[in-house]
Formats: structure tokens, C-alpha cells, sequence
């Protein structure tokens, strides 16, 4: 299936291992050379057009070449897109044969000469979903070689001591004939067009390469016998799990547990046997657990060793493959074939090499690892109540996409105040620039954003600085490169990829809810279960992760079917069952782990996961995802209907705690700001479409979004006003939602316009970040904020937020009134303070009068106010005056910026020498220009406009 190989990237959204149509073609001439007209006829009896979604018989060919030695795969430049052909693909329709013909010359329609195979197949223009034929190869030139037994690639299962026969035929006359057997010669022709050759008393596994030479041209057929050791049945050692299990007291050991029902037998092949195993790698198996095991030898400490396993079921059922070979399920690090050469070594250095010759994922075992030197070995959490969540991913963070690209944006981190970072998976994933979510190893870290150590490094930092790191995790489904659906699959086109069959035990044939995405787990399955607590494990004790937000919930149930939305929705108490039993698991291991469902359902379901054991010490409960991006965007675009955001709040929706955990963003909504230029409200002079009018209102959003009490969450760069719409494309054109999702650029790499145009020294969207922070810190640090909260809004542009907490004397910060004008109008704002008295403005500290408590206070539109009837406990000057002083970027290659305006900036070598002075004059905006300065590190002594002095470092790049 050439498609999902190429395209697994952004189309993780699709179940892309579907049974795919086969149909009957024909090409003429038979044997061609890559200069020679051809035309393909397909069979139109062969193909359902109608299930396709296909009109006016609109077929098109998509296909890619190899050169003579079956590498260098191209694709046509003819092809276009896998959700919009190009037209020069189209086949011309013949209705009175029915059939479609395409007729080109291979060497012009490929662009490119010295062409040994080509490989096709037939799609829909959109070719989303499964509306496409299998591949069909065929060799190119006069001169052809055809394997008549076996099989080309196939592999042949024998009892030890059987014959094997290989026969193969030519063309254009005679040729020469080299058969070799795991690299030996065992027999020649010189001269003949039918050859054959009986391997007789085969008693271990043989890879066979077949040479055909002709003239200049040589092909080469290859395929392998593998030999049935008769698996011995032997009890298993002591406390071993499934996958790697590393001998601690002798590094030149480990052994390996695979779980893999009704196989008959397994190799281990790998790098410390020159992927060639004998019979002393079969593995043995468990007579009570039935799991196969097998201890290796002979290793070496600190060297890493790459495998796979063999996996064989003598009498596999119709379409599935008798030999699997796969990585290890529970990998830790894994090796791809399609993916490791577009990885940049600046992200990985070192980064262990894909071993030569050999297909699909491998597994990597290393012996005598030193453990990671963590700095911070008992984080302390912050209180669930407090949280304030910055949702990543890292491919879109920086043009970097690293885990160093977050480590040295730390600063930016602390200065907004947040005190936890979500990353969206980053768990072994396919393709590369990937939302993440088509995850196909969960227990291993992707190398695309770099090293195990990188990560783990990233989250000491993080610890260090009192920032909880969160994990998005995708256990709902699994994609086709998935040991677990690899070696129970159907594969009819043989091309080692395919959908789950009925005896696979960990994934249902057809998803049993209607939001399917990938091959769907079956949750009620005892090694799916063990499986995900693996998982659980890996994360909490080898990364120190603080917490995971379950991608996808609903789908955790087995009662209902693709097609009922209604059941997927209601209350499934399979679903309710499994996810606490995950959840205890987790706090089992970490009693403050934080759990968080995205599961956006009834209420009588999250409420029973919410309140879940809140009653314990530490409290737990399941913090539930809150989208509230309708509500807020209605607010913030200054329009009056649908605009209620009361259920931001956890009590609206029943909840014992503060247990939910709202956003007005989030990586799967439109941006609030693309909203606002688009579709924004206006009035007069005022309108909410101009840009930076649309950003003055984004502060107000913050103050009755952040300030409500509960978890709460940021998606990366709003607090900048990010206003590229979330379906830009990379040429930076907008493909929107009303393209299919598989059509659509939503999961494109997006550009990076918050770096290169210094977004930070943007008076109008450093605002934005300033006083978010401030808010973050008025909630983080005052009690008031997780107390109960009260919101009047519905159908109307002014907010009113009550939040009081009963628990504190009137002599503390108890009570709080936030208001808020999102009218694209000045008005009179009903205010109802909780008593008369002097209150104050938390976010400046002026103070008011207040003898009438409901007399209404005059907003001009996107205008806010945060009362409280005490100052806040960290007072506003000391947080603007000290830690909030930034210095971006860092490091730097050109030039940088301050965020506080200052009169003179100087900058100092580590010798104490001065090599740069600037005079500002108090411009916030000013950059401060160091590209001649050298590689190293400098001093920057700032003088603000009190004469008080910021001392502070950065990197030169």
C-alpha cells in the first residue's frame, strides 16, 4: 500500500489499512523497455466507481518508479496530490468496453531514464480513506527475469531437513543464473532462459538472492526459506515482563519476552547475529503462560544492538502472512527505515544507524546504560486547582522542532508564569512532521525532536523551575506499523501492512465507537490493558512525566458501532470502568499524578471520573478537558448570541472539585485571533477585523477564562495573539474547514512568524503575554482563586465573574469581581461588589471607593477589570520589577530584545570586558544588535528608566 507509506504524516485521521480493492488490468506491450509507448487498460467490471464517491467515470493513476536495482523509488511528477490528482493522471474512459486506458512513455511520464520497475495503482482524485486499488509492479525492459517458485520476497516455512526448489525463467535469450545462500554461492548456469536448482537437507533459515545477468543488465530475485525449529517449551524465569528485561548484575545478558498468541514459533534476529538466526535464536516458550522468551549471550556493554522478531504461524488464515517480522512491541527506541534519513543530526546527534539490508522497524537494545543524572529527583506538583497548562508541539514551537528549541525558551516559560507544559505524543509516530497522534510505539520516545536525554533534560529544567511536564497520549488506537497489528493482520497484497483480523487480541476488526481513528484497541482485552499500564509505567519512572491527558476517551468502550454516534456519546459504563482502572494504575505508581480525559461528553459520565477519590489525601479526581472556544470566540469576535461561558466552571457541570480543565484554545480549534480579523464585529471607527483591535481585546479573554477557578489551559501562542489561522498550509495559503479533514492543512507545519518577527517586541502583543502573566500569577499564588466562582453572561457582551472563597479571613484577598466589555461600544458594566468598601485593581493596584455596590462602571469595548477587596500577597511593581525582566531570543544570532523599556544597555564579555553600549531611550521596541560579537557566552547590564539595574545572560549562536 505505496500510500500510507507515503503520506502516514497528515493523514493520521483515516484507518488507513483497509482491505483495498483488487481489480484486473492489462499492459501492452508485455515487455517494454522505459523509452517504449505503453498503455494500461483497467477493467471497469473490476471497480466499484460508486463506493469511491467517483463521478463521471473520473479515475486517475497514481504511480512511482525504481531504477534497475529496485531502489531509488520516485514518485511521478505526474501524480499531483493523494487528495487531488492532477489531471495529467486521469485515465480516458471507454464505455463501450468499459475500461480505462493511460498511455505515456515511462522515461517521460517519470522523467528520469534508466527505469527497472515501475509500480501503479488506481484512486478516486481524493484518495482519502481506502478509495484506491492495491499496488501493481511490473518490471521494466525487454530483458525480464520472472521467480516461478517460490514467490519473489515470499518466505517458505520448511521442516528442518526438507528440499526447497527455485525455479525462474527469462526472456530475450539466454542469460546467466547465480544462486547464493545467506551470502554464499551454492550454484551457477551459465547459459540457459529456464533454470532451476533443488536446495536439499536445508537445516537452518536461508536468505537467497537469485542473479540474472544479461548482457549489461543484471536482475536479482530474492526470497528466503525459514526453518521450524520445533519450539521447545520451557519454564520461564522469575519476574520477567514482556520486551526487554536487561541483566543489571551481567551486561553481557538480556532476555526477551514476546506474547504472541497462536504462533507457532519465533527467531530473533539482529545485529549480534548478522540478522541471520539459527536455531539457537528461536525463542522458547512458557507452558503456562505461553509466551515465547529467550535469554542473549555474549553482548557487549554500552553497544547498541538492533533486532527484530520473526514471527511464524505455519497456518495463518486466508490473506495473512505466515512470517511477521517486527520490532519488539515494547521498544524503547526504534529504528524506521522510512523515516530516520529525513531526521536532522542537529536534533539527534549520534543517532544509532538503520541496519542494512532489512525491512520495517527495528528495536534497539543497549546493555550497562548509565541512568540519566537528574537534578530534581521529588518535584513537588502544583496544586491541580492551580494549574496552568501550556499546550506544545514541539514541531511547531520553533523552526527547530526540538526539545532544545523549548529548553532555551525557558525564560519565556517562567515570565508568563505558566507552572505546566503539555506536549502533544511524542511517542514513536509515523512520518516525521506529524501532529503525533498516528503513534505506533507507545513505549518509545520519536527521534524526530530529539534524544531520550534531550527530553529527559528538558524536564529536569523544567523541575528545576517548578513546571510540571504533562504528556499527550494516544492509547485509544494504534497505526498500521504497530507490532500488535502487524502480526495479526490481514495482508493481501502481501506488502506487510494491513488491518487486524479476527484473532488479533489486542484490536478490534472494526471500531466499536464513531470517532475512528488508526486500528482501535479493545479495551476490555486483559494484554491491552497490560499493555496500556506498561505504558503508564515507561513515562512516570524513566521520564519522571508528571501526568497524561488520554487522547480520545470516548473510544475506550466496546458496545457500540462506527456508525452510532448517539451510543458512542451516552453513558458506557465499559468505558467508565476501564479509565478509572487506568487511573488508579497511574496514581498507584505516582499518588499526585495528574490524569486528564479528553473526553468533551455527557456530564453524568466526566462527573463520575471527576469526582473520582477526590476525597483522598492527595486528592485525586480526573481532571476532563473543557472546550469552551465557541463561547470565547463569540466574546471576543463582539457578538451576543452563544457567547455563555458559564461552563467554565466546574460546578456547572457537577463536579465535587475544580476538576476541569477549561480552554479558550486548543490544538484542535480554530485560533481566536484568525476569528477575530475574519469575522470580527464592529461599530463606527472600532472594528474588531483591524488587527491590533482584535488584540486589545485578548487580555480580557485571559481575565475570565484564566482567572476562573480550576485547571486551565494555554495553546502555544495565544498569549501572543497568534492569528494564522490553524488550517494554514506551508506556502502559507489558508485551506479551511470546509475542506474534508484529510483535505484540509491542519496538521501542516506551521510557520514560525512569533521568532522571526519578534511577536515579543510587538507593544500590542507583548500585552497580550504581560498581562496573562500577571493573571497566572494572581491565580497561582492567591487562595481566593480556587475558591467558588459565580459568571453572568448569557446572550450579552458584558461579563460579570464573582470568585469567592469562604475559607479566608476578610483580612485576606477573599473576594473577587471581574468585568469585562467585549460590546464593540463603550457601556455601563453592572458590577453587584460583594460589599461597599475600598477595593483594588489587581492588575495596576489603584484603589476605588465603592459606597454603592451596584453602581455600574463605564468600559470602553475590550476593556477589563479585576477588583479585589485586598492587594494582592506579591505586589504588581515587585513582579514587573524583578523576574519578569526577559531577554529574547536566547541565544541569540542577530540581535536581541527587552522587555522593559530601558535608557542604557551594556553588554560584557565573561572576562569583564565591555563590547557593546546602547542608548535606548526608553524604546521597549528597540533591538539590540550583536551579529559581530563571537560564539560564547556575554553579560547584559539594562539601566530602566528608574536607574535601577537588570543583570542578565544570553548565548551568542
Amino acid at each position: 500500500m505505496k500510500k500510507t507509506l507515503l503520506l502516514i504524516t497528515f493523514l493520521w485521521s483515516v484507518a488507513t489499512f483497509a482491505q483495498l480493492q483488487t481489480i484486473s488490468y492489462s499492459i501492452n506491450p508485455l515487455t517494454f523497455d522505459d523509452t517504449t509507448s505503453i498503455t494500461i487498460t483497467i477493467d471497469g467490471k473490476t471497480i466499484n466507481e460508486g463506493t469511491w464517491g467517483v463521478t463521471g467515470n473520473a479515475l486517475y493513476l497514481w504511480s512511482w518508479s525504481y531504477d534497475v536495482n529496485d531502489a531509488n523509488q520516485l514518485d511521478s511528477p505526474s501524480n499531483g496530490s493523494w487528495t487531488a490528482s492532477n489531471e495529467a493522471s486521469k485515465f480516458t474512459y471507454n464505455a463501450g468496453t468499459d475500461t480505462y486506458t493511460k498511455t505515456f512513455i515511462p522515461s517521460v511520464y517519470f522523467n528520469r531514464n534508466g527505469i527497472g520497475k515501475i509500480g501503479f495503482l488506481v484512486k478516486a482524485k481524493d484518495g482519502s480513506g481506502t478509495k484506491q486499488s492495491q499496488d501493481i509492479l511490473v518490471e521494466v525492459g525487454s530483458f525480464q527475469a520472472t521467480l516461478t517458485s517460490p514467490t519473489e520476497n515470499s518466505t517458505t516455512i520448511i521442516a528442518s531437513g526438507a528440499n526447497f526448489n527455485i525455479a525462474a525463467t527469462n526472456t530475450n535469450g539466454a542469460a546467466s543464473y547465480t544462486l547464493k545462500a545467506n551470502g554464499t554461492t551454492i550454484d551457477t548456469n551459465a547459459s540457459t532462459s529456464s533454470y532451476s536448482f533443488n536446495h536439499t537437507t536445508i537445516n537452518s533459515n536461508q536468505s537467497y538472492e537469485l542473479s540474472v545477468v544479461q548482457g549489461a543488465t543484471t536482475i536479482v530475485k530474492k526470497f528466503s526459506v525459514v526453518v521450524n525449529p520445533k519450539t521447545v517449551s520451557e519454564a520461564m524465569p522469575a519476574k520477567l515482563v514482556d520486551g526487554i528485561n536487561y541483566n543489571i548484575a551481567d551486561p553481557t545478558k538480556a532476555t526477551l519476552v514476546l506474547d504472541a498468541p497462536l504462533k507457532d514459533f519465533v527467531y530473533v534476529a539482529g545485529s549480534f547475529n548478522n540478522w541471520q538466526p539459527t536455531t539457537s535464536y528461536a525463542m522458547k516458550k512458557d507452558p503456562v503462560s505461553d509466551k515465547f522468551w529467550l535469554e542473549l549471550t555474549g553482548l557487549v556493554s554500552g553497544v547498541n544492538n538492533t533486532y527484530q522478531y520473526w514471527v511464524v504461524d505455519a497456518t495463518p488464515l486466508a490473506n495473512s502472512p505466515s512470517l511477521v517480522k517486527t520490532a519488539d512491541p515494547y521498544s524503547t527506541l526504534v529504528l524506521s527505515p522510512y523515516d530516520d534519513a529525513s531526521i536532522p543530526s542537529a536534533s539527534y546527534p549520534n543517532m544509532p544507524i538503520y541496519p542494512t539490508g532489512q525491512n520495517f522497524e527495528v528495536a534497539v537494545l543497549k546493555t550497562g546504560q548509565a541512568p540519566y543524572n537528574w537534578q530534581v529527583t521529588n518535584f513537588a506538583k502544583p496544586e491541580k486547582d492551580k494549574l496552568v497548562v501550556y499546550e506544545v508541539l514541539v514541531r511547531d514551537f520553533d523552526a527547530n522542532r526540538n526539545y532544545q528549541s523549548l529548553i532555551n525558551k525557558i525564560d519565556y516559560f517562567k515570565t508568563l508564569k505558566i507552572n505546566a507544559i503539555e506536549l502533544m505524543p511524542v511517542m514513536e509516530f509515523e512520518g516525521n512532521e506529524s501532529w503525533g497522534y498516528n503513534t505506533s510505539f507507545h513505549m518509545a520516545l520519536d527521534k524526530f525532536y530529539g534524544s531520550s536525554d534531550k527530553l529527559k533534560e528538558l524536564i529536569d529544567l523544567c523541575h528545576q523551575n517548578g513546571i510540571a511536564i504533562i504528556l499527550d497520549v494516544a492509547l485509544n488506537h494504534a497505526f498500521g506499523r504497530n507490532p500488535m497489528v502487524r502480526m495479526w493482520m490481514n495482508d493481501p497484497d502481501g506488502d506487510g501492512f494491513g488491518s487486524p483480523t479476527v484473532e488479533n487480541p489486542y484490536f478490534n476488526t472494526v471500531a466499536k465507537h464513531s470517532y475512528s481513528v488508526g486500528e482501535d484497541f479493545n479495551h476490555q482485552s486483559a494484554k491491552t490493558q497490560y499493555y496500556v499500564e506498561r505504558v503508564i509505567k515507561q513515562w512516570i519512572e524513566e521520564y519522571k512525566i508528571d501526568g497524561f491527558r488520554w487522547d480520545l476517551t470516548k473510544g475506550f468502550t466496546q458496545v457500540c458501532t462506527a456508525a452510532d454516534e448517539a451510543c458512542t456519546n451516552r453513558y458506557q459504563q465499559d468505558r467508565v470502568a476501564v479509565l478509572k482502572k487506568y487511573a488508579d494504575y497511574s496514581w498507584n505508581l505516582d499518588p499526585t499524578h495528574y490524569t486528564i480525559f479528553e473526553h468533551l461528553g455527557s456530564d453524568t459520565e466526566e462527573q463520575e471520573w471527576a469526582n473520582y477519590r477526590i476525597t483522598e489525601t492527595p486528592s485525586k479526581g480526573v481532571m476532563m478537558w473543557g472546550k469552551m472556544t465557541d463561547q470565547y470566540n463569540q466574546l471576543s469576535m463582539g457578538y451576543a448570541t452563544d457567547n455563555n461561558i458559564s461552563r467554565m466552571m466546574s460546578s456547572s457541570r457537577g463536579f465535587t472539585a475544580n476538576r476541569l480543565m477549561g480552554y479558550a484554545e486548543s490544538h484542535d480549534e480554530e485560533r481566536l485571533m484568525y476569528k477575530n480579523v475574519q469575522y470580527g464585529n464592529s461599530a463606527g471607527t472600532y472594528n474588531v477585523k483591524t488587527l491590533n483591535t482584535g488584540l486589545s481585546r485578548m487580555s480580557a479573554i485571559g481575565a475570565v477564562s484564566l482567572l476562573i477557578p480550576g485547571p486551565k489551559m494555554i495553546w502555544h501562542f495565544g498569549e501572543l495573539g497568534w492569528d494564522d489561522s490553524i488550517f494554514t498550509c506551508k506556502d502559507g495559503s489558508v485551506n479551511d474547514a470546509s475542506a474534508t479533514l484529510s483535505g484540509d492543512c491542519k496538521l501542516d507545519t506551521k510557520p514560525q512568524p512569533q521568532w522571526t518577527e519578534n511577536w515579543l517586541g510587538d507593544t500590542n502583543r507583548n500585552k497580550i503575554y504581560y498581562d496573562w502573566a500577571k493573571m497566572i500569577n494572581l491565580k497561582v499564588t492567591e487562595p481566593v482563586f480556587v475558591g467558588t466562582a459565580t459568571i453572568t453572561n448569557i446572550n450579552t457582551l458584558t461579563v460579570n465573574v464573582k470568585i469567592t472563597n469562604s475559607n479566608l479571613a476578610i483580612t485576606q484577598l477573599k473576594d473577587v469581581l471581574i468585568l469585562a466589555n467585549f460590546d464593540v461600544t463603550a457601556q455601563n458594566v453592572a458590577t453587584g461588589f460583594q460589599y461597599s468598601g475600598i477595593w483594588y485593581n489587581l492588575m495596576d493596584n489603584t484603589s476605588i471607593n465603592v459606597t454603592d455596590v451596584n453602581a455600574t462602571i463605564n468600559l470602553g469595548p475590550g476593556e477589563y477589570r479585576i477588583y479585589g477587596n485586598k492587594t494582592a500577597n506579591l505586589a504588581i511593581p515587585e513582579f514587573e520589577k524583578g523576574s519578569s525582566v526577559a531577554l529574547y531570543p536566547n541565544p541569540v544570532l542577530h540581535y536581541f530584545t527587552l522587555n522593559i523599556a530601558t535608557t542604557k544597555v551594556q553588554v560584557y564579555g565573561m572576562a569583564g570586558q565591555l563590547v557593546k553600549s546602547f542608548a535606548p531611550n526608553g524604546n521597549i521596541d528597540f533591538q539590540f544588535g550583536v551579529s559581530e560579537l563571537k560564539t560564547g557566552l556575554y553579560i547584559v547590564k539594562a539601566m530602566d528608566e528608574n536607574n535601577k539595574a537588570q543583570i542578565m545572560k544570553f548565548i551568542k549562536k
